[in-house]
Formats: structure tokens, C-alpha cells, sequence
């Protein structure tokens, strides 16, 4: 560390005490075993108590430089600290992590180039994974502290007021399962209205809504029936079950900080800690044999490894003949119905459609509040585009945004996330394409509308190891928590392969036409089939096997014929069967044909909301504590998302107040705003608090001015700044509406009205005529 302490001791020759005490934790916790201490010159007595005796030099990397350095290493290492806002000395703690992760990188690329075996590349992907992982811890156990939420203070204030809390609570609760209470429910509400408002109005999206339940062929389709699914194991005794990946970390994390464990035991266990991803059903059980993993909670034996589908299973009429699933994402509805959505668009491309709706998974370890659950409202969109003309005519409305972009190659060089503008970004490729890139910003503009912090806001891609075979380019928004990053929407170009699975199992074309201004000749492929050949094979199934390959899709005709030539028969399955199709009875054909109106399976992109983790996310983002009262806590949210957006508070319980309580209530109500009367006994600062504390945004104060002078005024109070005005009663419903619309701002009406500083009358004056 003497490198490390002598560029501090350069650059800072004098701190704080308090920035003095945060440094040698930092080095005590970055050098378990080394004995470190800070210098002499670092004295109480040396240093000023506030504030360093000098500024660092300008130029940190002339500073590395001197100090024999490589220039270049030490521009890199000053510009990656420019990006980040962080101090020289902490970027300098994180470059060699930065530097293992782009290794690594490198050796993934160079893998993936050789065309080396698949189980090399896994290997080397699952190690670059957990680098990534590890420098992403640091980053954010670097970040300062007063940037993190006191998490048992928000869920204490959220518990107390019924924002939310476990579902069937007085049975003993349901992991996973969570009831939203008077606030929570309006908070909710509201994000989903603004949701509404933003996309499906102003973007003229089509709003669906389809049923919770489903037949199991559809999710078979789709893939979910075979895919969407963990590995748990049981507990033999007590029959408690848990995911077996996570079981085995915590397992293997507790034996490797044992002290009395090798160190090349600790290298054997962190190597599978690394592949964590990439184990089978039988890996993992050989690995709970060996390490000896029992129950977590009893210490009990467990079961092998079986895999759990993730979907909850149910049969749909009486008979239970029809097996189905309680839908895990609303996008497979939207899908389902694009044809009659096509209709209803008069045919025309690109076009949108939305669902909002419950989703359900059968999480088997539901955990972290509202992070991950069993049951949780998404909203998603299906913007359906040629895939040929992948550009958004309002794609200029955000194109000069500038974001915090995480991209692929910088995940991959071990580089931090940067601001970049969405056009660079699309004319340079780090988006695909500008549809991806309006959907990108029109997302930003949502989330920091109902109070998500830009600060803490970033959208990371997808690396090539993550996304779906069939997706062109992906990103996740994600939100900076006392978790951790965690995504909160993602945003998807799924190409089109949705619609074609589909429309390979239902024998139903999904396609759009599209005119063309000149004919044009194309290269047509299909199945030639053996209709003898198939009858003689499979009887009365012979006339569902030719309708599926009347239907498929050059690719997929493509790679059948590889198949057929290299093993001479290949498999389809359609309404329930699997059938083997010889070359014999199928071959394929290509001719070409001149068309003047050319059929397309448009591609999809996808932006899907998982609107628990928003309504999270704000909640931590907008959670604050009244400056010199730790017991005053307040959430501060957008007076647009604010549960109520007003309160009215008469101070005195006197029958000469209520008169003017129901004239403001009604006049709120006409005017659309909610608001919530707070009539009680208590002393007004702590009705303030009370309101407050469930984020109302404002408060109308009814005091004996209101009852004992005309004009009849009332205070508006500011729950940020505290501050109030004093405006006629009549005027104040439409200050309100106006300050939650954003028209305007709480400081344009201080312009406008008195500041109030006290009442002028009280309880014993009398009304003046």
C-alpha cells in the first residue's frame, strides 16, 4: 500500500479527521493482512479539523507521472476519475480490478474468435461475470454514505403508515406476496396513470387487456413451459425448500472464511463460485456431495438438485384436462392478438400495443421487499416496426438527451459507465438502432417524471453472453439502492421472433403486407412435401404436419435442410406431437417470384416495467430526514406520482372551521385533486409531520384569519422548504392543480403571493364585518 498512501499523501497532505478516519478504514479493509497506519504528519494537531490545509494539484496524472508512472496509465486513470467524480486515490483502488476485467474481456473476445469449445468460452464468460461482479461491489462500497438510504428507517416509516406490507400478516404472512395499503395504493396508482398519460396517450399505443390465465401451449411456444425454471433442493426433515445455486454460495462463502481453510481449498471454491451460472443438475449435485452442503436454517440433509418452473400451474375447467399457468409476463397476450391489432391499424406499420396487468413467479426464494416477489403489476409494450426501416420519426425529441450509458465493450474493458448523447449513441452503434434509442429516452423522461434521481439512474446493455439468440440489442434501466444496482425496465429488440414461434404452432400467418412502388422479383424457399409419403407415415396427422410446413420461415427451413443432410431426418412438433420427417417425405425448393405486395413478420421492441421495483426505487430516492430531527422523516415525492396531492388542516375543531373544511374539500375534489382533511386534536406542527411523512405535497392551513377576516384567506404550506403563502381560499384550488400539473413552480407562487409569517387574529377576535 506505500504506493497507494504516498499518492494521498501528495495530493492531500492534510485532512479532515473525518476524512482521515474513512481513509484508513478504507486501507484497513483493502489490506486485511498488512498492519496499516496513516503517517505522523496526518496528526490531530497537524491537520485542521475541517478542511485540507491546500487543494490537490490540478492535474492528478502529472502527480502519478512524477512518481514514476507511465504517462499514458496515468491519463487513463485521471479521465476514468473525471467520468466517475471520484477522488485520484479511490479510482487508483479500483484500476486493477478495472484492469482483470478487461483481461478477461480480452480472453472471451479472443475465445469466441478461435471458435474454441463452448465449455471454454462458458468458463471464461462465468469468470468475467464474477470480475465484473467484484469491481461493481467496490465501486459502490467506495460511494460516500451519506448517499445511502437508512433502510430499516424507510421500511419502519412505510411499515407504521401502511405504504405496504406481507400479505396474510396474521396468519404468519406469505413470502413474496405483499398488500398496498391507503398510500401505497394511491402511490401506485398514480405511477400508472402518468405511465399512461406518457406512453399509451401521447404515443397513440393501443391498450389491451388480457386474461392471467393460460393455456399451457402457449407458454410452451413462447419457451416458459421448458426454460423458465431453477434448481432447488429440499430439506429432507422439515420439507423447507431452497434455490440450490444460492444455497451453495452461502455454503462455500462460510467454509472460505474460515481461516483454518487452505489456501488452494479457497482457490478450488472460488473457481466454483465463478462458474456459478453455467452448472447442470448434476454438477450441482456432485458439488453438494462434495463440500457436504446441509440446510442452511436446521443443519437437516437435503434432497439432489431438481428443477422447479418458476410459473404457477393450474388446470383450467373441471375436467382438468386443460392444463395452464398463471401468466408470468403480459407480453405473450399482445402477440397473440397482433392480428386483430393489425386490423384495428388499419394495416399500417410501425404501430404499438400495451398491456398493464399482474404477473405472477413462483419465486423460491422471494426476498428484498418489493425487489423480488411472487406476484408484481409489469407494464409492457410491443412496438411493432418493419425490420427494414428501423427508424422513429420522433426519434429528434430525444436525440440531444444525454444519458449515463453502461455499454457492452465498456463492461467488457472494465471501464465505468459514461454520459454520451442518444444520437452519438445511435450514429456510433452503441444503440442499435433509433426506435431502441427513442424508447431509451422516453423511458428516462418517465422515471425521473414520477421521482427516480438521474444521479443514480443508468441504462446498461446487455453483453453478447446475456441476450436471447434471436435479440439484436437490449438495455436495462437501472437504479442505484441500498441493494445495489437493480434493474428496474428493460428494453429489448426481440426481432421477430415472438410472432414467428407463434405462428409456426397455431398455422396462422402473423405478417404484415406492405405495398411496394415497383415490383420486385425475391428468392422464394419452402418445404416440398411428400403428400403420399406423409399420409402413408402418419395417416390423419398428415394434414396438421403439411400446414406447419407451409408455414415456417426461410431460417427455420434453412436449418432443417442442414439436418436433413446431415442426419437424413429431422423432428417438428405441433399440436401436442413430435414428428420425424425423413428425406423422403420433405425437401426443400427455392424459385424465384415477382410480388407487388411483399409480406413481412415485423420485429418487436420491447419496453417492459416492472412497476414494484419503480415504485421501490422512489421510495429510497425521495426518503429524507428533516435536517437537525432524526425522528422527522419525509418522503419527497413529485407532487404529479405525491399519494395525495394536498392536505387541509383547520386549526381548531370550532364549528366556525367547518364551513370552510367542505368548501375546500369540494372545490379540490371538482378541480381533480386529492387531498386528505386532517381534523384531529393535535398541535399543527404535528399534523405537518404526519402528513408529511406519507409524501403529501401540500398544506392548507385554516386558521382563525381564515374565520375572522374577509376576504376569507388560508395558508398553502410547501412540504420541501416548509415555507408558506397566504392566498383567498377561492384561488387556492387552482395554484394547487397548476403546481402538480408543473405549470408552475412553488417559487413563481411565492412571487405572486405573501409569505406568510404568522396570524394577525385569534381565537377570541371577532369576525369583522
Amino acid at each position: 500500500h506505500g504506493p497507494a498512501l504516498d499518492f494521498i499523501m501528495h495530493t492531500w497532505p492534510c485532512p479532515s479527521f473525518f476524512r482521515r478516519s474513512m481513509l484508513l478504514k478504507l486501507l484497513r479493509s483493502l489490506l486485511p493482512h498488512k498492519a496499516v497506519s496513516l503517517p505522523s504528519s496526518w496528526s490531530r494537531a497537524a491537520c485542521s479539523p475541517l478542511i485540507p490545509s491546500h487543494k490537490p494539484p490540478a492535474s492528478r496524472g502529472l502527480a502519478l507521472s512524477s512518481r514514476g508512472a507511465c504517462p499514458a496509465t496515468a491519463e487513463a486513470a485521471a479521465a476514468a476519475s473525471a467520468r466517475r467524480g471520484m477522488d485520484g486515490p479511490l479510482e487508483d483502488v479500483l484500476a486493477p480490478l478495472r484492469q482483470a476485467v478487461k483481461e478477461q474481456g480480452n480472453l472471451v473476445r479472443k475465445l469466441k474468435d478461435e471458435k474454441a469449445p463452448q465449455v471454454d468460452v462458458d468458463k471464461a464468460v462465468a469468470e468475467l461475470k464474477a470480475r465484473k461482479r467484484i469491481l461493481e461491489a467496490k465501486e459502490l462500497s467506495l460511494q460516500p454514505k451519506d448517499d445511502i438510504v437508512d433502510r430499516a428507517k424507510m421500511e419502519d416509516t412505510l411499515r407504521r403508515r401502511f405504504f405496504y406490507d406481507q400479505a396474510f400478516a396474521i396468519y404468519g404472512g406469505v413470502s413474496g406476496l405483499y398488500d398496498f395499503g391507503p398510500v401505497g395504493c394511491a402511490l401506485k396508482n398514480n405511477m400508472i396513470q402518468i405511465w399512461r398519460q406518457h406512453f399509451i396517450q401521447e404515443e397513440q399505443i393501443l391498450e389491451i387487456d388480457c386474461t392471467m390465465l393460460t393455456p399451457e401451449p402457449v407458454l410452451k411456444t413462447s419457451g416458459h413451459v421448458d426454460k423458465f425454471a431453477d434448481f432447488m433442493v429440499k430439506d429432507v426433515v422439515n420439507g423447507e425448500y431452497f434455490r440450490a445455486d444460492h444455497l451453495l454460495k452461502a455454503h462455500l462463502q462460510k467454509l472460505m472464511s474460515d481461516k483454518k481453510c487452505p489456501v488452494e481449498k479457497k482457490t478450488e471454491m472460488e473457481n466454483v463460485l465463478t462458474q456459478m451460472d453455467n452448472y447442470s443438475q448434476q454438477d450441482l449435485a456432485d458439488l453438494f456431495m462434495k463440500y457436504d452442503v446441509k440446510s442452511s436454517t436446521s443443519g437437516n440433509d437435503l434432497s439432489p438438485p431438481m428443477s422447479f418452473n418458476l410459473m404457477f400451474q393450474t388446470s383450467i375447467g373441471p375436467g382438468g384436462n386443460m392444463p395452464g399457468y398463471l401468466r408470468p409476463e403480459t407480453a405473450q397476450g399482445i402477440f397473440l392478438n397482433f392480428k386483430r391489432l393489425l386490423q384495428f391499424n388499419q394495416g399500417k406499420l410501425p404501430f404499438a400495443a400495451a398491456q398493464i396487468g399482474n404477473s405472477f413467479r413462483n419465486e423460491i426464494s422471494p426476498r428484498s421487499g418489493l425487489i423480488r416477489v411472487r406476484e408484481f403489476t409489469m407494464a409492457e409494450i410491443e412496438h411493432f416496426v418493419d425490420p427494414n426501416d428501423k427508424q422513429h420519426p420522433k426519434f429528434e425529441n430525444v436525440a440531444d438527451l444525454t444519458i449515463l450509458l453502461y455499454s457492452s465493450k465498456a463492461q467488457i474493458s472494465g471501464e465505468s459507465a459514461h454520459k454520451m448523447s442518444l444520437r452519438d449513441a445511435v450514429q456510433q452503434g452503441v444503440i442499435n438502432n433509433s426506435v431502441l434509442g427513442y424508447f431509451i429516452g422516453r423511458i428516462y423522461f418517465y422515471l425521473v417524471k414520477v421521482g427516480v434521481s438521474p444521479d443514480k439512474l443508468r441504462f446498461r446493455q446487455h453483453m453478447e453472453n446475456e441476450m436471447a439468440h434471436y435479440a439484436c440489442d437490449c438495455w436495462d434501466a437501472e437504479t442505484k439502492t441500498s441493494y445495489g444496482w437493480i434493474e428496474i425496465v428493460g428494453c429489448a429488440d426481440r426481432s421477430c421472433y415472438d410472432l414467428t414461434c407463434h405462428a409456426r404452432a397455431t398455422k396462422v400467418p402473423l405478417v404484415a403486407e406492405k405495398c411496394l412502388e415497383e415490383p420486385k422479383t425475391v428468392d422464394v424457399v419452402q418445404f416440398d412435401a411428400n403428400k403420399g409419403a406423409l399420409g402413408k407415415a402418419f395417416k390423419k396427422d398428415a394434414k396438421c404436419v403439411m400446414e406447419y410446413l407451409a408455414v415456417c420461415d426461410e431460417c427455420y427451413i434453412t436449418e432443417m435442410e442442414k439436418l436433413l443432410n446431415e442426419e437424413g431426418e429431422f423432428a417438428i412438433e405441433t399440436e401436442g406431437k413430435t414428428f420425424k420427417l425423413t428425406k423422403d417425405m420433405v425437401n426443400v425448393k427455392r424459385f424465384q417470384k415477382t410480388l407487388h405486395v411483399e409480406e413481412i413478420v415485423p420485429n418487436v421492441i420491447e419496453p417492459s416495467f416492472g412497476l414494484g421495483r419503480i415504485m421501490y426505487t422512489v421510495l429510497e430516492h425521495t426518503f429524507h430526514v428533516r435536517e437537525g430531527d432524526e425522528q422527522r422523516t419525509y418522503f419527497r415525492f413529485p407532487a404529479i406520482v405525491a399519494p395525495y396531492k394536498c392536505s387541509v388542516l383547520p386549526l381548531s375543531q370550532n364549528e366556525e372551521f367547518m364551513p370552510f373544511v367542505r368548501e375546500l374539500s369540494e372545490a379540490l375534489t371538482k378541480n381533480g385533486i386529492s387531498h386528505k382533511v386532517d381534523d384531529s386534536s393535535g398541535s399543527i406542527g404535528r399534523r405537518y409531520a404526519r402528513t408529511d411523512e406519507i409524501g403529501v405535497a401540500f398544506g392548507i392551513t385554516i386558521d382563525f384569519d381564515t374565520v375572522n377576516k374577509t376576504p376569507h384567506t388560508a395558508t398553502l404550506r410547501d412540504r420541501d422548504s416548509m415555507r408558506q403563502i397566504r392566498a383567498e381560499i377561492s384561488e387556492l384550488p387552482p395554484i394547487i392543480q397548476d403546481l402538480v400539473n408543473g405549470c408552475i413552480t412553488w417559487a413563481d407562487v411565492e412571487s405572486q403571493y405573501p409569505v406568510f409569517e404568522g396570524q394577525q387574529t385569534g381565537k377570541k377576535d371577532t369576525i369583522e364585518e
